[in-house]
């Protein structure tokens, strides 16, 4: 295991995202944030949406990814966000340091 995790969320418009994105790296609880256009598809209040949002998809490390959880959850628009955190496992040596660096 690396020390890393990449933590998913999404939002409902680009100047959501990107607010939520600067606020979470000035915060240094995430390196890097990208931010893609997404169509989502659910079920909400028992009917099916279809909805334009922005992924945001965060490079942590282990030990902030509780504070970057609480950081989404009281700057994000939704009343359940989602905040999905899957541990990395392996990848660049360099690139991991730069996120562990740039978390702590």
């Amino acid at each position: 295991m690396s020390g890393a995790c990449v933590v998913t969320t999404t939002v409902d418009s680009d100047e959501a995202a990107e607010a939520l994105a600067k606020g979470i790296v000035e915060a240094r609880l995430g390196a890097c944030v990208q931010i893609a256009p997404i169509r989502s598809v659910y079920r909400w209040d028992g009917e099916v949406r279809v909805d334009a949002e922005w992924q945001c998809v965060v490079k942590t490390s282990a030990a902030r990814v509780d504070d970057l959880v609480a950081h989404i959850k009281v700057h994000h628009t939704y009343d359940t966000p989602e905040v999905i955190v899957t541990p990395v496992v392996g990848g660049n040596d360099d690139y991991l340091a730069w996120v562990s660096e740039e978390t702590s």
